[in-house]
């Protein structure tokens, strides 16, 4: 066996794509989303509806069942997704939240569950956006939930963040 990684949006179909490229590398790989991914040797099933301190607690929980006490090499967040409008839209407010959840809550979540159980030297990968680093006007929702991702890389790359000493933390910044 390789290393031992969890993907966080290892369903979707970045997601998937990550999982099976690892898994072909023979590394042990556990998916958290909110369906199982048949490829995976772990699953850690989010429910969308509960609070975000509900999901930590369910990811936190299962991990802890799930890794015995074994420690990751890296934890690769890629959950999210994409909406648009501006602060005239209709749905502002709703896709602003949406966004806010889909990439905001599943970095932190991805950041705590780097603090607890990425060994030493780690990884840590979050999903940025090369917009959001600049204004947004026409994806208000999507630019302020990436900006926040890049704030917590920034924090999580800097010392006395939490992470394990000597542990990677990046984003990634594709083009939307």
């Amino acid at each position: 066996m390789s290393g031992k990684i969890f993907i966080y949006g290892g369903r979707g179909a970045l997601g998937s794509a990550v999982v099976s490229h690892f898994k072909a590398q023979n590394w042990w790989v556990g998916s958290i989303d909110l369906n199982p991914n048949d490829q995976a040797d772990a699953n850690i099933i989010v429910n969308k509806d509960d609070a975000w301190l509900e999901q930590e607690t369910t990811v936190l929980a299962e991990l802890k069942t799930i890794l015995a006490g074994d420690k990751i090499d890296a934890v690769i967040c890629v959950a999210g997704g994409w909406a648009g409008g501006n602060a005239a839209a209709k749905d502002f407010v709703k896709s602003a939240d949406i966004m806010w959840r889909q990439s905001v809550w599943s970095s932190v979540l991805a950041a705590t569950i780097a603090a607890n159980h990425l060994k030493p030297g780690g990884l840590v990968s979050l999903p940025g956006a090369k917009p959001a680093l600049e204004g947004t006007p026409g994806m208000i929702g999507y630019g302020m939930a990436k900006a926040a991702v890049h704030q917590l890389t920034k924090s999580l790359a800097s010392d006395k963040s939490g992470l394990p000493e000597n542990s990677l933390a990046v984003a990634l910044l594709p083009v939307t």
